[in-house]
């Protein structure tokens, strides 16, 4: 220790000083990020949605039928937007529709049956029809899909494989092209696109669908600064687990909410992105949202040890997945 003292005494004072400077920054650096985590996440709201667009103003919602699309469905029917329903079966979309249009006065609602996993340009060129002189100032980018249960590259199924991409990418891709000309011509709209933690912490075992989300969110990014000029806000929500069919999680707890509460978060926070890597970005469920600060802000979201870390944990739900299929196979 009397080293270490000597050494610091034999430095020039305007060094030390200098190294107290960055020192103090990197300390302010940190508070601030903190200050945004706990305002983001407990405090602030996002933009009102009101700015794009009063009561009758359309929205399209892509998965309208089940979990997180459903839920953006009927928040976005409570404030009075009427809804372009779109997903791949009609009967669930129809008895949205006519469930929304009860229990919502005034609403209005119209569906298109898609099955994006397709990539059937007839489908687009529908959708294209349907909207056309509809006053649309939202997209809600929901559609997705992931492995039926973690799995290596090597074994993934190509049928898997080419729908995974074909509806994360391409369907993304195909439908914010049709829908964001209106929105660039009304100045002031909103295109919410489903990203997830696996987008940017890279993850073993959900490789194909890790790297779809990731390719969403340097494609989202790049979209909103385009889009900017022309009055629409463009917003890649991350995403931890949330209970849907696609997480096949059905209880709640601290880390992962109801679809209800997750889409209620998103529509909130709508453009709170600060504490985030990527601008234009933000993590709407408080919980996700200090999970995901730690993970950056200490052992990094795309160091070798998250990378392990969500290896293993994909391993062992793969294992048990497994074990239960066999299972079930003994029983029936």
């Amino acid at each position: 220790m009397d080293r270490i003292i000597e050494f610091w005494d034999a430095v020039p004072q305007s060094v030390q000083w200098a190294l107290a400077g960055v020192g103090a920054l990197y300390v302010a650096k940190g508070a601030v990020a903190f200050l945004s985590l706990f305002l983001n996440a407990f405090i602030l709201s996002g933009t009102n949605l009101r700015k794009y667009g009063q009561k009758g103003t359309w929205a399209v919602v892509t998965g309208a039928s089940d979990g997180l699309g459903k839920e953006f469905a009927t928040q976005l029917a409570s404030k009075g937007f009427n809804l372009v329903l779109v997903s791949r079966t009609k009967s669930k979309l129809d008895a949205l529709a006519v469930d929304l249009e009860q229990k919502y006065s005034g609403l209005q609602t119209t569906t298109l049956a898609m099955d994006f996993s397709k990539d059937n340009n007839e489908d687009y060129e529908r959708l294209a029809k349907l909207i056309e002189g509809r006053d649309v100032g939202i997209l809600i980018n929901n559609v997705g899909q992931s492995h039926s249960i973690p799995v290596p590259f090597l074994l993934t199924s190509r049928e898997e494989l080419q729908d995974i991409v074909t509806i994360n990418c391409l369907g993304t891709l195909k439908t914010t092209q049709v829908v964001a000309p209106i929105l660039t011509r009304r100045k002031k709209s909103l295109i919410l696109t489903m990203g997830s933690f696996a987008g940017v912490m890279p993850t073993p075992y959900l490789a194909t669908y890790s790297g779809s989300k990731a390719f969403l969110q340097h494609w989202s990014t790049s979209l909103a600064e385009e889009l900017k000029p022309q009055g629409v806000d463009v917003q890649l929500v991350v995403s931890y687990l949330v209970t849907t069919a696609m997480s096949k999680v059905r209880r709640t707890s601290l880390l992962i909410p109801s679809p209800k509460q997750f889409v209620r978060a998103a529509l909130g926070k709508i453009g709170l992105s600060g504490s985030e890597q990527f601008p234009y970005t933000y993590t709407p469920w408080w919980s996700h949202m200090v999970f995901k600060w730690i993970v950056e802000n200490t052992i990094g979201a795309t160091s070798g040890l998250t990378v392990w870390y969500n290896k293993k944990m994909h391993v062992d739900i793969r294992t048990r997945a497994l074990k239960k299929a066999a299972r079930d196979a003994k029983k029936a």
